[in-house]
């Protein structure tokens, strides 16, 4: 058995050469007489055992050197010619070196690596070189084992098997694993190939690894203190060599399980127009493996604290009771405060809404004539109230409403007042009506009296019987306390608001009884009583909550709403199908310009489990709505703003029609994105225009009040009633109110009429108007017009009057420009004064050339205004024009009055054209002017030596 042992190591460097070692067994005739003369004895004394020794060297394409046994022959028995390899696709060869001495090199064809072979075992022979040049007559040694091993080196570093690694754990406990990471190595020896250490890079964390890739905490973890652990571990080959990357481990901290709800966000935005927002659209219910047959849901949107109780139109109550269809008739008693209802002026207001605030020292008169001095059997009485318990061990009377004696006595005939969270209504009857024992208090015990948030509340009186409507429940009084009759007396009687008027039994009357709380939306109407379905329409709320797909609830579930819809309740078996209910539930806000803020929502839950005497505890879930502020319209009113009329035009019974091309536009800046996305300018604005409602539009009238007696403003009670809207009229101006679109209210300001019947007097007048919307909260700007009388002017007759004056050089063609606004162009021209002075003869002729000046100027910007305007009812008729001038002045010396007509006529077309230059379409206007008076006969000579055909003068 011949063997060759060998070991390499795996390189791409140039060959190196090896001594192998090569083990044979021969024959004891092997060595002849001859050859054992040649060898030592001790050399033969090894082939006689059959052991004989030959070195040789081999060449091996590596890095290691091999030791080499070689074989040594004989020399009788010749030379060493080859050696031959015996296997398939072996990656080395045999090549000899010294035929005589028989040694030859082993050598690798091509590179070796251990990774994809440790080892190699394979068979060589020697061939001699024979008796003859020709292989085949070669002879062949025995068969020798050759056994390679490949020297391993450290070329790959280690990888991890996963790029990442999760875990779960629960907070407050120590682990001694909480998950392992495992490495490789490509490389083919234990040394290199194994994994001997990892490690945390990540620093401050409170874990640790052992060298196996086991990851523990070595604290306990907190999941209010973090949720989440992010940490890279690298590992180590026993060759130190590190990974070439980072795995990383994310270790999520989950609470101690606790009942109840998951995946949810305390703070919900709402855009305003956004409809239906689900509030919790990823909501579960963790039960933590509780048996639970049943359970019941309570969602609340808390808004008292938003205006009156919620997010409602803040529309004045004339135009809320109107918009939910209540008769007419009703009447304020805490109206916006302005110069009409002024009572209101001193008391405290919140800004945002119409809400009056009684801080136990204020109270309000309402003016005589405001409320009948008698009211019928059956009259409503509204309002909103918050109110909170009264301080102190005996509360006194805080009066809502008191009908008392002006002077000398202190009865009260009427009254609406809170008396220790009672609510209580007085009501006396007079001698007149009935002279027996009658109802006279009516009491109401109710939480919500004193709760502190906002409450509607209706006292529908319908003698004996009052009934109560709190925010759309009917309520019975539990107490009523009758009374006799009040005597009857010609004491005047205050209404009285917030307290009560203390007329007699003191030195000198005073408010009494003051009320401690906020009011808003006081009506009474008389002789009326309120529906159930106003009533509800008037407590409704335009936010609450709401269901998206009340399909989808399925089967088992119920719900219920209350009137509101601030509470929903749901309840049901199934704690997946509970799940999905209350994710379809959503915030919706129905309001154009809805109050901006936070809405409270809070979540309580009710768990029955099965026959369990302690079942699961849900804690309430408590979140918040915010709303965004509202894009704020920019109201804009706009037309003609000046004009001049006929005084006749005045005095006639349509008037003059004061805003006949007004316009209401409502716009918002949007901002506009770049088209460009690489762009860094700022966006762009622009204005879009926007749709809705106006709740009043108020003309004023500016330069003191109308006199009743020879001026007024008019419009059709038709134009109104057509339009839903209503209107008050004083000496002041004229309001129109009611809730209505922008177009309506222009419909109306266009046939609004002013009438004078003495405009002799009157050179101008103005007006003013602005509107509003939701009570003032976004006013439009305001938008002035001034109107103007055009007077007939009467020259003197005079015989005596100069005519060297009567063709004076400044009686020329004047235009005026006409300045363009952004609006419309509209004629600007001077306001006319009449100025007579009658001092002597000369200034009387003065006088006449000013007259004639002025009604010729008047005429022209008249026939301008009218084109521009194009109503034909404007159009002023002059052939009736009264104008008396010198007769004699045509039958002038003609000499002279041919000098004096060139010059004047120089002179004119000098001012001519200065006046035509200042104008921005003179030739245009020009043309019209001409063709005016071409209208009303004046000729071209008499238009330049400004003669009237006086034939039909009188004189």
């Amino acid at each position: 058995m011949n063997i060759f042992a060998a070991r390499t190591q795996e390189s791409d460097e140039e060959v190196r050469s090896m001594r192998v070692m090569y083990f044979t067994r021969v024959d004891s005739s092997f060595c002849s007489k001859e050859a054992k003369s040649h060898l030592s004895m001790s050399w033969c004394r090894l082939s006689e055992h059959g052991i004989a020794l030959v070195n040789f060297t081999v060449s091996l394409r590596s890095l290691a050197v091999l030791k080499t046994l070689a074989l040594s022959f004989c020399p009788p028995a010749g030379e060493i010619c080859a050696f031959k390899i015996h296997g398939q696709e072996l990656p080395f060869e045999a090549v000899v070196l010294n035929k005589t001495s028989g040694e030859g090199r082993l050598r690798a064809k091509s590179p070796i690596d251990c990774e994809l072979q440790k080892e190699y075992t394979f068979i060589i022979q020697a061939y001699d070189c024979g008796t003859g040049p020709r292989e085949t007559a070669w002879k062949k040694s025995h068969k020798a084992v050759v056994h390679i091993q490949v020297k391993d080196v450290n070329e790959f570093a280690p990888t991890f098997k996963e790029p990442a690694y999760k875990a779960i754990v629960t907070e407050g406990k120590i682990y001694d694993s909480i998950l392992q990471v495992e490495a490789i190595d490509e490389d083919c020896s234990p040394q290199y190939s194994q994994i001997c250490n990892y490690e945390i890079v990540t620093t401050d964390v409170p874990f640790a690894i052992d060298r196996n890739g086991n990851v523990r905490n070595t604290e306990k973890l907190s999941y209010d203190k973090q949720h989440q652990y992010e940490i890279l571990v690298t590992a180590y080959d026993c060759g130190q060599k590190p990974a070439a990357q980072d795995t990383l481990v994310q270790v999520d901290v989950k609470p101690v399980c606790k009942p109840g709800w998951q995946d949810w966000t305390k703070r919900i935005e709402y855009q305003p127009g956004s409809g239906s927002v689900p509030l919790f659209p990823s909501i579960h219910l963790e039960t933590c493996d509780g048996a639970v047959s049943s359970i019941q849901i309570t969602t609340e949107l808390q808004t008292n604290y938003i205006g009156k109780g919620c997010d409602r139109e803040t529309y004045s109550e004339k135009s809320l009771q109107k918009l939910c269809g209540a008769s007419s008739g009703i009447i304020d008693l805490l109206p916006s405060p302005s110069a009409a209802t002024n009572w209101t002026t001193g008391l405290l207001v919140d800004s945002s809404e119409m809400i009056f605030k009684f801080d136990g020292r204020q109270g309000a008169k309402i003016p005589d004539g405001v409320v009948p001095k008698n009211l019928t059997d059956q009259f409503t009485i509204t309002m909103w109230m918050k109110h909170g318990p009264s301080p102190g061990m005996r509360a006194e009377k805080e009066t809502i409403l008191c009908n008392s004696d002006k002077t000398e006595m202190n009865r009260h005939h009427y009254a609406l007042y809170v008396h220790n969270c009672r609510l209580v209504f007085l009501l006396r009857k007079d001698f007149d009506q009935a002279d027996t024992f009658r109802p006279a208090e009516f009491h109401w015990k109710l939480d919500q009296i004193c709760d502190k948030e906002w409450h509607y509340y209706v006292i529908n009186v319908e003698f004996p019987v009052v009934t109560l409507y709190m925010d759309g429940a009917t309520y019975e009084p539990y107490l009523v306390t009758n009374d006799w009759p009040i005597h009857p007396s010609h004491i005047a009687m205050q209404l009285t608001v917030g307290a009560c008027w203390q007329g007699g039994e003191v030195t000198k009357p005073r408010f009494a009884q003051f009320f401690h709380g906020s009011l808003a939306s006081l009506t009474i109407r008389p002789g009326k009583m309120d529906s159930q379905k106003v009533i509800s329409c008037l407590q409704a709320c335009k936010e609450g909550l709401d269901i998206n797909s009340l399909e989808s609830l399925g089967q088992g579930i119920k719900y219920h709403f209350n009137p509101s819809q601030s509470v929903l309740v749901m309840e049901g078996d199934d704690i997946g199908n509970i799940n999905r209910a209350l994710q379809k539930v959503s915030y919706i806000n129905s309001r154009q310009f809805p109050t901006a803020g936070v809405r409270r929502l809070k979540v309580s839950s009710k768990v029955q489990c099965f026959g369990e005497d302690v079942c699961i505890s849900i804690p309430d879930m408590d979140a918040y709505v915010m709303v965004l502020q509202a894009v704020e319209p920019q109201i804009t009113l706009h037309g003609t703003d000046r004009f001049w009329r006929p005084a006749a035009q005045f005095e006639s019974a349509g008037g003059v029609i004061l805003f006949p091309d007004i316009k209401i536009v409502s716009t918002f800046t949007k901002a506009e994105a770049p088209s460009d996305l690489k762009t860094t300018a700022p966006k762009s604005a622009v204005l879009e225009e926007m749709l809705h409602n106006l709740d009043f539009c108020d003309i004023l009238v500016l330069g003191g009040d109308l006199d009743p007696r020879q001026e007024c403003l008019e419009l059709n009670h038709s134009e109104l009633h057509q339009r839903h809207l209503d209107a008050t009229n004083s000496t002041a101006g004229y309001s129109i109110y009611g809730v209505g679109s922008m177009s309506r209210y222009e419909q109306v300001l266009r046939h609004i009429r002013y009438r004078n019947w003495h405009p002799a007097a009157l050179e101008s007048r103005r007006f003013r108007i602005k509107c509003s919307e939701l009570n003032g909260r976004y006013t439009s700007n305001e938008f002035n017009l001034e109107v103007s009388v055009l007077h007939e002017v009467r020259v003197p007759d005079s015989e005596h009057v100069n005519h060297l004056i009567a063709q004076p050089p400044f009686l020329q063609s004047v235009h005026h420009p006409e300045p363009q606004t952004s609006i419309q162009r509209s004629s600007v021209v001077p306001s006319i004064a009449t100025v007579v002075i009658i001092i002597s003869v000369c200034m009387l002729v003065f006088v006449v050339a000013m007259g004639v000046y002025r009604v010729r100027i008047a005429h022209q910007h008249f026939i301008q205004e009218t084109e521009a305007a194009k109503e034909a009812e404007m159009d002023w008729d002059d052939s009736a024009l009264t104008i008396t001038v010198n007769p004699m002045e045509k039958h002038g010396a003609p000499g002279r009055g041919e000098e004096e007509t060139e010059e004047e006529e120089e002179e004119e077309e000098a001012e001519e054209d200065s006046s035509s230059s200042s104008e921005s379409e003179g030739s245009e206007e020009e043309e019209e002017e001409g063709a005016a008076k071409g209208r009303h006969g004046q000729s071209g000579a008499r238009q330049a030596q400004l003669e009237w055909d006086d034939s039909t003068l009188p004189y």
